[in-house]
């Protein structure tokens, strides 16, 4: 008996290529992702050798990132997506905007018509899902505001792709007016119905899933419920509600988060996570014709420039015109640095429908794999680029806004309520159990928080809060350090932890300092900073420091 033999020879070729690449890549000290790129561009249709399939290739790489989403889902809450939703969603659309017109504008100087280049400033405005969340989890920066703001932008700007996907037919019949319209609303009608479904039905039924296989002691049910659960939804999102697979399998990650099971669900999956998110690399590498960079070298500069100059450059405007930290800019800026999946979603419907020239499509997928090749290199930018920034005194005064409100405690708030306080730093999920403890115990407390909507919500509620990244003295200084009993870190960043310590014995000697660590190592450095107290883990972690400060506090 005969067997096809294609799927199991595109497995076997996209992951043993990607493995020697990978470790290759990994001995020049290079991202391993640019060795999986290379590992698609080897056995892809544009070079000489052994050729994968390449649409099997990208269904593979379709279910990394419905998982990868789903993962990211199952640690982003609701409550997350609401306190970014302020400079997620105008942020996302307006960076959307601008690298549109960029792009646009390049095409026409090229002498592309006007609905080419709309199509090709949109698939060159949005960033890869598996390019930036790796590159966060890769910096453990998922968990912190900057990561939750990166995380919500994108999810934005897959919405409004959702949106582009479903309108370019009617684009490309010259259809402008009421069509245009009535597609839209019919499409952003679906796409409410899906959330609406997920959020009412969903949040109830998937945790009783989860606990009623859980029950059964099996692991293998377990493992296959979770990731039932992922590629169903995902599935049936795409096929009845025009939802892409990525949102959809987000949603169901974010409802199955309200069970006690979500970490297990996350650990579960995370294998076939990073075996998958693999493939996805090799695909995109697939659809790469080497001989665009000689045939048009100064066009793919161009839009390298777009991508990783024009669209990260109007995020960080956007994001300091929100008055968040010099810091968060530059993270957000550097996250979005890149495109991936949907510019090659883009590139697929619009090259059918005939709206794309075949050049524009070359051209984007060179700016895709240079862009996702430099991303790692444009993060290891940020801090060198921080410190240039602020070493011009006059430059740093104005990007760290220095005038915002948020950035000091009203002058109404009295001196005895800022002496022999705690200040906490991050409010979080492990911030805001210690502060609800320290409260509730009557302890005097100042939080300093770069999410100026937490700093907002806590002030209106009555609290005393500061926003801005606490690594900077001035910070701290603004929430009156050198007269605090105790200083609280419950920020998962040890760089940071490391700086505040420092300025915070340096401003008041006195203080007792507690702080959160991911492992024995960043705790054994904090300890030899000065923190008088380490702890490892979450749950744990906010239990027994919320033990601690309230002893800290009444001794103090």
């Amino acid at each position: 008996m005969t067997h096809s033999t294609a799927l199991i020879s595109t497995i076997a070729a996209s992951l043993s290529l990607s493995l020697v690449l990978g470790f290759l890549a990994h001995r020049l000290r290079l991202p391993l992702l640019v060795g999986y790129l290379f590992a698609g561009i080897l056995i892809g249709p544009s070079t000489p050798g052994l050729i994968a399939d390449p649409e099997l290739t990208a269904q593979l790489a379709e279910i990394g990132v419905i998982l990868l989403m789903f993962g990211v889902g199952l640690h982003f809450s609701i409550d997350d997506l609401k306190k970014v939703r302020r400079i997620a969603l105008p942020g996302a659309v307006g960076q959307i905007a601008v690298a549109t017109a960029l792009g646009a504008t390049t095409a026409w100087a090229w002498g592309w018509d006007l609905r080419a280049g709309i199509v090709f400033g949109l698939a060159l405005s949005v960033a890869s899902t598996v390019v930036l969340l790796r590159a966060l989890e890769r910096r453990k920066f998922l968990a912190t505001v900057n990561g939750r703001i990166a995380v919500g932008w994108l999810i934005v700007e897959d919405i409004v792709m959702v949106l582009v996907l479903v309108s370019l037919p009617a684009l490309a019949d010259g259809a402008w007016g009421a069509p245009l319209l009535r597609g839209l609303a019919w499409t952003l009608g679906k796409v409410a119905l899906f959330i609406a479904l997920m959020l009412l039905v969903g949040k109830r039924a998937f945790p009783r899933l989860l606990m009623g296989v859980a029950n059964t002691g099996s692991r293998e049910l377990f493992t296959l419920a979770v990731i039932s659960v992922a590629l169903g939804v995902a599935y049936t999102s795409a096929k009845l509600f025009d939802v892409s697979f990525a949102l959809g399998a987000f949603f169901a990650g974010m409802v199955m988060r309200e069970s006690e099971l979500s970490h297990r669900a996350a650990e579960e999956s995370l294998p076939l996570r990073d075996a998958f998110s693999v493939l996805f690399f090799v695909s995109v590498g697939m659809l790469f014709d080497p001989a665009i960079l000689v045939t048009a070298p100064l066009k793919v500069l161009v839009v390298v420039a777009i991508i990783i100059v024009g669209k990260s450059l109007a995020a960080f405007v956007l994001v300091l015109a929100f008055r968040y930290p010099l810091n968060t800019a530059l993270t957000v800026s550097a996250a979005l640095s890149q495109i991936g999946e949907f510019s090659f979603i883009l590139v697929g419907l619009g090259g059918s429908l005939g709206l794309l020239p075949p050049e524009g499509i070359s051209l984007i997928l060179a700016g895709a794999l240079i862009s996702i090749s430099a991303n790692d290199l444009v993060f290891r930018a940020v801090e060198p680029a921080a410190a240039w920034i602020r070493s011009r005194s006059r430059l740093a005064a104005a990007l760290d806004r220095s005038t915002d409100p948020l950035a000091g405690l009203p002058s109404s708030v009295k001196s005895a309520l800022v002496t022999s306080h705690a200040v906490l730093v991050g409010y979080g999920r492990v911030g805001r159990r210690i502060g609800d403890a320290l409260a509730e115990a009557g302890v005097r407390v100042v939080v300093a928080e770069e999410n100026r909507e937490t700093v907002a919500s806590l002030r209106d509620a009555g609290g005393h809060a500061v926003a801005g990244d606490a690594s900077r003295p001035e910070v701290l200084i603004q929430a009156h350090i050198a007269r605090a009993s105790l200083l609280i870190l419950a920020v998962p960043d040890a760089a940071q932890a490391l700086a505040m310590i420092d300025t915070a014995r340096k401003l008041n000697p006195r203080v007792r300092i507690l702080a959160r660590s991911h492992s024995d190592a960043q705790g054994a450095l904090l300890s030899e900073a000065g923190a008088d107290q380490v702890y490892l883990g979450e749950e744990v972690l906010a239990a027994v420091m919320c033990r601690d400060a309230l002893l800290a506090a009444g001794r103090s």
